[in-house]
């Protein structure tokens, strides 16, 4: 029994000082993510790398001013105060070691070597889909954002996106409001919220069961160059990618990118051809991507393994397959009455009309009262938003 219990400490510490070993070379300088693979690959054993000779650490890839703060110690020590501080920051940390660490992420060509983590780790290993797009969307996208992300999570799919704003920020809320899990990775520290205004939504993605990622350490503040190399992690962990709105150039390019060479399927929601930001969904669809108008696009195409475990999940839980939640779509054959649909057909998707210009536009057809009614009433349906200045949009 005594053997057995030595046995199993000497486990832990080993790999303790395996994880240690990740994070020190993640903060040795000149010391990248492919270099420290390497460097892993060839020592054979990560806890190993605080025994080895300076030749020794030189011999595996490292420029020698990297083999030599490894060599002083002067890693470990900053790895040990790392640690300290993430645990303090209500954090932890996952390195390939882990068991944890998600599979799907390491089949990529350059994974990271150390993830920081706030919230719940296990949620890294089911099965997700990422959803990305412009900082700033039309009404439209935002609406379809939300909405398609609500209606995936509740299917039981991890809506993952990157929090900034416009698309990321509505896919986020979308999956918290249907009660689903979220999540968010950045390109911070996981102690720098970015952009500032979301932080209520980073917390409610915490307290809602969700989990923030970033590969930065405490501190990192949002250097543009961060946010490209984060995408690789989104599409990674993801087994698809659903692109709204996205411009020409933009990072969402790089992230549908990402999921190509790594072999993940890529969706997109089509948009308006007068919309600069239709372009990015536009052109994947002509590329090879499968237009997205409603959850059941994406649904269907999923691996049939994960839609079976998914689907036993719901009906363990009670759900009734028959009533998936509400469902976004680009369309909606639902009849209205007849003063509201006049007021509906008035309104678009991606142009937002004013109260005032809507009542003398309808001046002839309806009155003022009954204008208000059905406005109302389409609130309440989902079918109009209200936005700042009195002003409405279709939601889909």
């Amino acid at each position: 029994m005594s053997t057995t219990s030595d046995a199993e400490q000497y486990a832990v510490e080993r790999l303790d000082v395996a994880r240690m070993a990740w994070m020190a070379l993640i903060l040795t300088p000149g010391m990248g993510a492919t270099r420290i693979w390497k460097a892993m690959n060839r020592l054979g054993a990560a806890e190993r790398l605080f025994d080895v000779s300076l030749t020794e650490l030189e011999g595996l890839g490292m420029p020698a001013q990297s083999a030599q703060f490894v060599f002083e110690g002067k890693a470990r020590a900053a790895a040990e105060d790392e640690i300290r501080r993430t645990i303090e920051a209500g954090g932890s940390i996952l390195t390939p070691q882990d068991e944890a660490y998600p599979e799907r992420l390491r089949q990529i060509y350059d994974p990271p070597a150390v993830l920081w983590i706030r919230g719940n780790v296990e949620l890294l290993a089911r099965p997700g889909i990422a959803v990305v797009g412009t900082r700033q969307p039309s009404p439209y996208g935002a609406g379809m954002a939300e909405l398609l992300s609500r209606d995936l999570a509740n299917r039981g799919l991890v809506i993952l996106s990157g929090m900034a704003r416009g698309v990321d920020t509505a896919a986020h809320k979308g999956a918290i409001e249907a009660g689903g899990k979220t999540v968010a990775v950045w390109g911070t520290g996981i102690d720098v919220i970015y952009p500032k205004e979301n932080k209520k939504l980073a917390e409610s993605i915490v307290a809602s069961g969700g989990t923030i990622v970033s590969e930065y350490p405490l501190g990192t503040f949002p250097a543009p160059q961060n946010f490209p190399i984060r995408n690789r992690i989104l599409s990674g962990m993801s087994v698809g990618v659903l692109v709204i709105e996205a411009a020409e150039y933009s990072g969402t390019r790089i992230t549908a990118r990402c999921a190509m060479e790594q072999n993940r399927d890529v969706y997109a929601v089509p948009g308006n051809v007068t919309n600069k930001n239709a372009w990015g969904p536009n052109t994947l669809i002509k590329q090879g991507a499968k237009l997205t108008a409603t959850w059941e696009d994406v649904w269907e195409d999923l691996p049939s393994q994960i839609r079976l475990e998914l689907e036993d999940e719901r009906m363990a839980a009670g759900q009734d397959e028959s009533k998936p939640g509400g469902t976004a779509s680009l369309f909606n054959d639902t009849p209205l009455p007849e003063h509201q649909r006049i007021i509906y057909d008035r309104l678009r998707h991606d142009e937002s009309t004013q109260l005032d210009e809507l009542i003398e536009l309808l001046e002839a057809e309806l009155g003022s009262p009954e204008i208000f009614a059905a406005l109302f009433e389409l609130e309440l349906a989902g079918r109009v938003r209200q936005l700042p200045g009195k002003n409405y949009v279709r939601s889909f």
